[in-house]
Parts: structure tokens; sequence; C-alpha cells
């Protein structure tokens, strides 16, 4: 679920919604009723991030461990892009943070969420990761983005070869770690359809990386997003992926991956 932002140095939902009133959690609940459970996200490609909107660390650790608290968190996610990735200062602060948070609550897993190219991740991008084995961080998955790469290429391809560059940074900055063990700490997260620079990413892309995480077993398979799956349409891109597909068609796809 996504994204929580800053509104001055306090975790809001969009900058709508305080989590510590538990806003949403009935889902979550029925959610985990099921079976399942729930990876919150914060940062996200608009609004500010909290760690950029936070002068200490102690002030950023007191607002993500609030989010945690209020939803009974096991995974947590930050997703750093744009200008939050070349800030040195909002990047150390953050790793000093989500490192006390751990120890904190032992049992969470701290994901990082990034823009990536098919050489791999950013220059920044790879900073971020850097900085948060630095602090200490227990990292569990590193997702790349595999989307909105403005260039000529085969989305599907491009998603590949964007995870397996990304292995071989991570098997550089983790040298004590087996394949195996890096593999799954490799996320993918394709856009569905049509992305933001008109290139698409269709069912068949979808089978494809699908078959590539079997054969890897990589650590996190996700896509861009439920909504425009669930809607199936053409129109804004917020809301459709302006391709010809079901409901939740890709969203039975990438449910054949099991880990």
């Amino acid at each position: 679920m996504a994204f929580i932002t800053a509104s001055s140095c306090k975790a809001m939902w969009f900058n709508a919604y305080d989590p510590r009133d538990g806003w949403n959690k009935d889902q979550i609940d029925a959610i985990r009723a099921a079976g399942g459970d729930v990876k919150i996200s914060f940062g996200g490609a608009t609004g500010i991030e909290l760690a950029q909107a936070c002068g200490s660390v102690d002030a950023l650790y007191a607002e993500y461990d609030a989010v945690v608290n209020a939803y009974g968190l096991t995974y947590a996610d930050f997703d750093i892009e744009g200008a939050a990735t070349a800030d040195p200062a909002s990047v150390a602060r953050r790793s000093q943070a989500l490192a006390r948070l751990q120890q904190a609550h032992p049992g969470l897993r701290i994901s990082l969420t990034l823009p990536v190219l098919p050489e791999g991740l950013t220059a920044d991008g790879l900073g971020v990761v850097r900085s948060a084995r630095d602090a200490g961080v227990n990292l569990d998955v590193v997702n790349i983005m595999a989307m909105d790469y403005y260039r000529s290429a085969d989305y599907g391809d491009a998603a590949i070869q964007a995870a397996n560059s990304t292995f071989a940074q991570l098997k550089s900055l983790y040298p004590g770690k087996s394949d195996a063990q890096v593999w799954a700490m490799v996320g993918v997260t394709p856009m569905l359809g049509q992305n933001d620079d008109g290139r698409i990413y269709d069912q068949a892309d979808a089978r494809q990386l699908v078959s590539f995480a079997q054969g890897r077993h990589l650590g996190m398979l996700a896509f861009w997003e439920t909504t425009r799956d669930r809607n199936a349409c053409t129109g804004a891109l917020y809301m459709c992926t302006n391709i010809p597909q079901s409901p939740y068609e890709f969203s039975r796809i990438f449910a054949g991956y099991t880990g």
C-alpha cells in the first residue's frame, strides 16, 4: 500500500490521512485474516519523503516507528526516487533511522524501491543501498522499478536485463552472500501496459518475467499497479493500462510465481 509521505515532519497517507489513526486498517486486517499480509511503502514519485522533511534521525525514527506500531507491520518499503536519491543528508538520515527501527522491531523486513535502467541501478540508487548496508540495515529486498526507460527497447527483455544487472551490482556490495542469497534480495516491479514513456509491457512480457523469476527465485515480484489491472481500461494512465486485457489478468499471471 502506497504512499506515506511527509506533512512537515509528520507521516501522512498522501498528505491526507494520519496513519496513527489506522486509516484503512480494516482492509489490512481482512487481508491478514485471509492469510496474506501488507507491505506499506514510504516515499514515491510525488510529495515529500519523510527523511527529507525531518531534520534529525530521532524525529524521523519516531515517524517510522509510529506507522509500524499503528499497523503492526512486518514489512516496510521505502520508495526513493527523483531528488531524494541524490540527497546525501536525507539518505544518511534514513539509513540510520532504519537501522534503529530494525533494532526496535527485530522481525521487520525492510525493502528499498529504486529506479533502474537495463544497465542496473543508477549511481544514486546504488548509493542508497550502500548507505543502508553501511548503517547496518538488514535489507530484505532491493525492488527495481523496471519501467519508463525512455528508450527504444523490448520492455519484457529490458526488465530481465535490469534484474540481471542489479544482481551483479548487489553481488559486488554483498560479496559474502551466495548467488541464491543475492537473487533473494532482488525484486522486480514493471509497469503494466502503457508506460509513462508510451512503451508497452504486455501479458507476454509478464509471463516472461514470471518464468525468469521462477528460475532465479527472486525475492519479490510485483507490478504497478493493482488499480490499473482491475480497471482494464483505456484512458488516463493513473487508472488504465491502455492495452487489451481482462480485469485482473496481470494479477493472475503474476500469481503463478510462488517464490
